[in-house]
């Protein structure tokens, strides 16, 4: 008897948290514009919801793959993480959307407190989210996307062998670290929603070559 061929791999959209999935905040009392530290401060961006349907509706899976800090360095509690990541579920859920997967690093290698002040293989731009979330998800990493709003999201895209999508205005600042560190992103787009529209043409070309 002829076992049955498994299953092709699913592709997946890598989306960055901060920046993509919700708005940055100023921390008056540290005079940074950082992630949110509690709840009441995480809002989710406009669009973000019809996004993450349309990844779906492709045949991909949605996949947040974020470095989280502010545990490190105590500007939060894991508690206070969990909290939010529970916000943002629940925001997404009340607009009919999900995630198929959260990864967050919580360490800093030189700011991090105690064991999380450590160089390890999970803060971007390493890949080492992506990596684990392709092996708990069953994803190809070959035939997946990353979205993000930073040169290290780029990297950890580029090293995990996804096509990288920078949302970003053409600012000197930015074009020179590019320059500087020799990193590209595949696409420059103004904002989600231009980078979902690229990758169904994209998804369209690979289903008619495929």
């Amino acid at each position: 008897m002829t076992p049955l061929r498994p299953p092709d791999k699913t592709g997946a959209v890598f989306l960055d948290r901060d920046g993509v999935i919700n708005e940055i905040i100023f921390h008056q009392e540290l005079g940074v514009l950082e992630s949110p530290f509690t709840p009441a401060q995480f809002h989710l961006k406009t669009g973000v919801a019809e996004a993450i349907r349309r990844i779906h509706r492709l045949g991909l899976k949605a996949v947040v793959v974020s470095n989280q800090p502010g545990i490190a360095m105590r500007h939060l509690t894991k508690r206070a993480l969990e909290a939010i990541t529970q916000k943002m579920q629940e925001g997404l859920r009340r607009r009919k959307a999900r995630l198929d997967g959260i990864y967050y690093c919580p360490h800093h290698p030189l700011k991090g407190k105690g064991k999380l002040r450590r160089r390890c293989a999970c803060r971007k731009p390493k890949p080492g989210l992506l990596f684990q979330a392709a092996r708990d998800l069953d994803i190809d990493l070959r035939r997946s996307y990353l979205i993000g709003d930073s040169i290290t999201d780029i990297e950890a895209g580029l090293r995990a062998g996804c096509l990288t999508f920078l949302l970003a205005h053409l600012k000197c600042d930015l074009c020179n670290l590019m320059a500087q560190r020799n990193i590209r992103p595949h696409y420059l787009v103004k904002n989600l929603a231009n980078a979902l529209k690229k990758i169904r043409l994209l998804e369209g070309v690979r289903y008619r070559r495929s």
